[in-house]
This record gives structure tokens, sequence and C-alpha cells, in this order.
């Protein structure tokens, strides 16, 4: 079988963990912690950066450190992880569900304002497959209804919108370091905080809402609880991991653009036949992060699914319209048509480093004789 995931790994992650053990310090914010967050502030030009045990942390670390409160509103396109909304309805926000565009999953950010009220205090932007939101347009809004912009950037990491990294641009900023990422530690995430106003409180809420990170620096000589927060910090062994990861991100980066162009090339044929095939704005590069196609109907999904897992090929489909889940639906949210449209046909390939050329080949050759067969 052909997984539709594997992890890679480079082979000095465990070498690295080892020199954490060693080092006596593996409860986190150490050697290996600094130097994973000097990676992302050197070379995106984030202001501050923060590991997380998760994604999903660093979303509920943003939603505190904007002092998210019961009454407020918060913007979340519906086709996205549950992460990216339920960190704000922990804090007692009203999520208000926004469509996809019409030639990607992204936020359509053209009908964003008529979701702005005087209750809205953030909108949460997903650059989906790590391809960019018109972040221009996100921020004009921003300016003009004094909103925060938080960019879910779980799969951006290594992407820009007009030459600036994805993560710099919104107040806050997240990314994920799960399995399934292009840079991976198991488990992991990372918040960026671009808003200089939010940097001192934010250390703070990552260490339980003490002040010990200022403790360790010497800059008081002891700490004790002063706000809100929980432990969001991973641990050392975490951070060594994705050091390693760190190192060969070029090399990474490499090797899955050239997978992705693989695909999109054989694949061409496809849109002949009314199929989709991801689309990057001229604004937005592409991280190479997923490789997916939008197929004609539902049905036709679950039969490519089918057929694909016969010739042991796992294909995999995506997110469930947050706005129709189980937990929201009861609060009858508007119709989104293009949520629910790749909610029922987009459908994920394998897209792995260690993908090879043999293998790839031979998906795209089942993926077209599957539609030349029809």
């Amino acid at each position: 079988m052909i997984p539709f995931n594997k992890p890679y790994l480079s082979g000095k992650e465990t070498i690295y963990i080892s020199q954490a053990v060693a080092s006596g310090k593996i409860s986190g914010n150490g050697d290996f912690t600094m130097k994973c967050q000097y990676f992302f502030e050197s070379k995106y030009h984030f202001k501050k950066c923060l590991l997380t045990t998760s994604c999903t942390d660093a979303l509920e670390m943003a939603a505190i450190l904007i002092s998210i409160s019961e009454g407020d509103e918060v913007i979340v396109p519906s086709y996205t992880f549950v992460s990216s909304a339920l960190a704000f309805v922990r804090e007692g926000a009203r999520i208000v569900f926004a469509d996809s565009e019409k030639n990607n999953p992204n936020i359509d950010v053209s009908k964003l304002e008529t979701l702005i009220t005087h209750k809205t205090k953030a909108i949460v932007v997903v650059h989906y497959a790590g391809v960019a939101c018109d972040m221009d347009a996100v921020m004009e809004l921003s300016r003009k209804h004094n909103l925060y912009i938080i960019e879910d950037a779980a799969q951006a990491i290594d992407s820009y919108y007009k030459n600036r990294p994805l993560g710099s641009i919104g107040h806050l900023s997240t990314f994920s370091f799960h399995e399934t990422k292009n840079i991976i530690s198991g488990e992991g995430g990372m918040l960026a905080i671009n808003d200089e106003r939010l940097i001192p409180r934010s250390e703070i809420i990552w260490e339980k809402g003490t002040n010990r990170a200022s403790f360790f620096r010497g800059e008081i000589n002891k700490y004790g609880w002063v706000d809100t927060g929980s432990s969001f910090l991973p641990s050392e062994v975490t951070a060594a991991f994705l050091y390693a990861q760190l190192e060969c991100l070029d090399a990474i980066q490499a090797k899955r653009k050239a997978i992705w162009n693989t695909y999109n090339k054989g694949l061409q044929l496809l849109k002949t036949k009314g199929v989709g095939l991801p689309f990057i704005p001229d604004y937005a590069t592409n991280n190479a992060h997923m490789f997916y196609l939008v197929l004609r109907s539902e049905e036709e999904r679950s039969v490519l699914i089918k057929y694909l897992k016969k010739v042991k090929v796992q294909a995999v489909f995506h997110y469930l319209s947050l706005h129709k889940s189980d937990y929201y639906l009861k609060k009858n949210q508007s119709e989104l048509p293009q949520s629910d449209l790749y909610t029922k046909h987009l459908l994920r390939l394998p897209f792995y480093y260690e993908l090879s050329k043999e293998d790839q080949e031979s998906i795209i050759v089942h993926i077209l004789n599957f539609f030349n067969n029809e």
C-alpha cells in the first residue's frame, strides 16, 4: 500500500534528543527551544516566537492574548480544522463562519465585510495547503474595523504572500509541526507574535500565567502567578526533534516541490474532464504542503477512493464544513456552498518526502486510467 503520509526523519533527531536528555534539562524552554525560536525569528522575521505543544495550543494562546470574552464574535472559515474555531469558542466567542473561494478552499475575502458587526473582534484566516489568502484585503479590513487578524498558518511554513512570509503579516500567527506537515516533531506547534503590544504578556500566558521566563533570564529575583495561562510549552525532547528538521528545511522543501510539480504536470489532462487541480494565485507561492483534486461529485470521489484502495493507494478526503458539524449545526448558521463543495469533492493524494518517483508515476497512471475508463 502506498500510504497517504509517511513521517520523514533527517537522521539527527535521535542525536539531538540524546543531547537534550544529557543536558539535564528536558522540561522545556531550554537550548533547543531557544534555537528553534531563533531560527524562525531570524529566517522569517517574526517579532517573537514561542514553541507550543500543538497548533491548537498556539490558537488558544492567541485567543487569550487578544482577550476574547463572552459576546465577542470571531470570523473563521468553515472549511478548516476544528481548532481554528474551538480555541475561540473556549473563551466564550460566537463563531461566524465564512465561505471559501470558488477557485481554492481559502476564505472568500470579498465577502468578509458583510459578516463584520460591532461585536466582531477578530478574523482568523487559514492558508489552506500553504497557499496565501489575499492578505492586503484582510489587513485593510483590520485597519478599517479595528480587528485582530490571526493567521492560521498550520500548513504554511516557508510560504509567502508578495514576498512576505506567511505568519508575519497578521497580529498573531500559528503553525503546526504535526507529523503530516512539511516540518514535523510528531506533535507540536508555534505561536508567532507580530504585534509588539502582545509580546510581554505572551511569555506569561505560555508559562502557566507566571513570569518565570523573566526570572530565568535574571530580569526579576523571583516569579509568581500574575495572569491567566496554561502549560503551553513543549519539552526539550520535542524541540530537539524539531531542530533536526529545521536544519533540513531547504532540502525537504525542494523535494516536496518536485513531488508537487510531478503531480501537477502528470494530471493536467483532468482539467479537460472538469476535475479541479490546486490553484495558486499570482500573489502566492507554493510550499508543496499537499496535492489535491476537486472531483465532480461526492459519489465520484467515493468511487475513486475505493478504486485507488484496490490498487494499493491511500487517498483521503479532508475537512467537514464546521458549520455543518454536529456541534454547531444547532446554531443555525447560513448556507456556505463553496465550503460544502470542498467537503464533498476534495480528495488529497499521497504526499511525503520519501514518495518515490516510481510510486508517484504509478498513482498518476491509476488516476488517469480511472477517468479514461469512465
